[in-house]
Formats: C-alpha cells, structure tokens, sequence
C-alpha cells in the first residue's frame, strides 16, 4: 500500500527541485528516485551546468545537516573522516568529525583526490560509519553521498577504480539545457542563486520512513527473471570486457522498487526498470578497447540489451497502488 501523503510530498520535492534547476526533470526525478532507495549519485558533466546547485538544492529541500568535501590532490583521509585530537585536560583522545559526519554530503570534483583519499569514501558508502585510530563512528540516518565530476578534465585527475563506482546507485548526467530554458534561467538568477531561500519540503525523518517503505514494494518472480536475464547477457556481450555484476542486479531491482514508489504503485513493472537502467548499469560496465574506439558508451550497451531483452507482460492489477 503507496502512503499519498508520502507521494504528494516527493512531487512537491520534485516540483522544488524543478523551479531551481531548469529543464532537467527527468534527472531530478532520478536523483530523488536514487534517494528514495538510499543510494548514492554520481554527478558527471562539464562545468557550469548545474552539478553542485542539484546537490545544494536537494539538501535544502531536505532539510538535515549538510557537508561539503572539495577535492584536491592533497586532502586526506583524515580531512573526509575527522581525526582524534589529545585532550590534555582530560588525558584522552577526543574525535572530531569531519564533513563526512552529516546527513548529505557534496563530494565536489571526486576525481581530483588520490586514490588513497577516494578509499576513504568507501567504508562510508558502503556500510555508512567510519573507522578513525580503530575506533568506529556511526553515520547519521539516512546518509546520503553526491559527488560531482568533470569528466574532460584529465589534467591532475585520478579515474574512479570500478569498485568505487560501483558503490553509487547512479551516475546521472545533466547537460546543457535548451536555448529557451537557459534564458528562463537567466530571468530566475539576475538577483542572486534562490537556494538560501528554500525552505525543508520532506524531513529526514519523513525520507527514511520512505525509505523503509519502498523496500517493501513487490517484485514479482517474472520481474526478477526479467533483470537477470539481461545481467548475464551483458557477460556475454561481445563489446563488453566486464558486464553486470550481482551487486549490480540487487542495485537495479531496487532502483525499480524506488521508481515503482515514486509512480505511486506498491508493484514494479518492466517500466520501471526500463526507466532507470541507464543511469543504474551503464557506469557498471566495463567496454573494450574496440568499443570506445567505435565512439559507443555504457548508455549504447545498456539500450541494446534492453532491446534484445524478453520483457514480461502483466495484465492490469486494480488497486494495487491504492
């Protein structure tokens, strides 16, 4: 069963959203979608389209505490994690949390720190605590991770090793928008970025209650078939040196689940799966050499296999989102 009024608030985030960043629905709707599930999102365009203001925006709109983590080449784990400072008037070490410590968290030009730093990340996304001097420290509930990068940029850059990338639920692309929405914008921003005057439209509280919910939305047996089917063709697909893993599966079932909840249903369809499974597979898959030589990308890969895909057909179920 869908609660609307837990639908009704995720359109007002999105609508939010929408009046910031302009003509980007269909991306925003992902990055709340890839939230609803708990996921982390990978922001990667060029500069200057908006990467960090959907970042600023989506955190003010939820309210929370918020850190921001510039990348460089010469921060260190202990400036994402926090360190433990000697207290010399009591004579113990006291931990000092860094940015990493908060609700949501602007991981800005990820690919600019070493792969030393980038680990640190890892323990944090994946089982959200960190270890600082072999103590534990416990992430806030519900912790979300969005990073940014510039992917023609190479100069002091450092690429994502796969296991990173698998971490992120989503890498999701904004783009330049068109002629007549860049002029709507200019219009919006003459007096200044709006974020400041956002007010909270779901509370954390509210989004992890969601959270829970959209775990119980149904897959059916045809559905999962349906995913895996097209996991182990891309193993074998003939442009692929490394295809969907089972990490990946999990990830785009739930990622369906997610959207399913958004759409109001409590039942996913091969819609839904359809619709997220470009930004959820595509960084997931390793192309060959001849491949990116041919000018394909992970996107190509995923649309094809999806075309040769066999989808199940489900008759209509009657109040099922109701």
């Amino acid at each position: 069963m869908i609660d609307h009024y837990s639908a009704d608030l995720l359109g007002k985030l999105v609508n939010r959203v929408d009046s910031i960043i302009i003509g980007k629905r269909k991306e925003i709707e992902l990055a709340v979608v890839c939230m609803l599930q708990g996921g982390h999102i990978l922001l990667e365009d060029v500069p200057g389209v908006g990467k960090t203001l959907l970042v600023r925006t989506l955190a003010a709109c939820l309210g929370g505490t918020f850190g921001r983590i510039q990348f460089t080449s010469d921060l260190m784990p202990s400036d994402v994690t926090g360190v433990s400072v000697y207290r010399a008037q009591t004579g113990q070490f006291e931990f000092r949390p860094g940015p990493i410590m908060a609700h949501i968290v602007l991981a800005d030009e990820i690919n600019r720190a070493a792969p030393r730093t980038q680990s640190a990340l890892l323990e944090a996304m994946e089982e959200r605590k960190v270890t600082v001097d072999g103590v534990t420290h416990l992430l806030p509930k519900p912790f979300l991770l969005l990073a940014t990068q510039n992917p023609l940029d190479y100069e002091g850059t450092y690429r994502l090793p796969e296991a990173q990338l698998d971490r992120f639920l989503m890498r999701i692309s904004l783009g330049y928008p068109q002629p007549e929405q860049e002029v709507e914008m200019l219009g919006r921003m003459q007096e200044g970025t709006p974020v400041e005057d956002i007010r909270p439209v779901l509370l954390l509280e509210e989004m992890a209650q969601i959270q829970r919910q959209v775990r119980k939305v149904l897959v059916d047996e045809r559905i999962k078939q349906y995913l895996v089917g097209i996991a182990h063709a891309s193993r074998r697909h003939p442009q692929l040196a490394l295809g969907i893993s089972p990490r990946g599966t999990l990830a785009w079932m739930g990622a369906a689940q997610a959207m399913a909840y958004y759409k109001g249903r409590s039942y996913v369809i091969p819609d839904d799966a359809k619709a997220v499974a470009a930004a959820v597979l595509a960084h997931r898959l390793m192309l060959k050499p001849e491949a990116k030589l041919a000018g394909l990308h992970g996107e190509d890969i995923v649309e094809d296999l999806l075309s040769q895909g066999k989808v199940p057909v489900f008759q209509q179920q009657r109040g099922a989102s109701s």
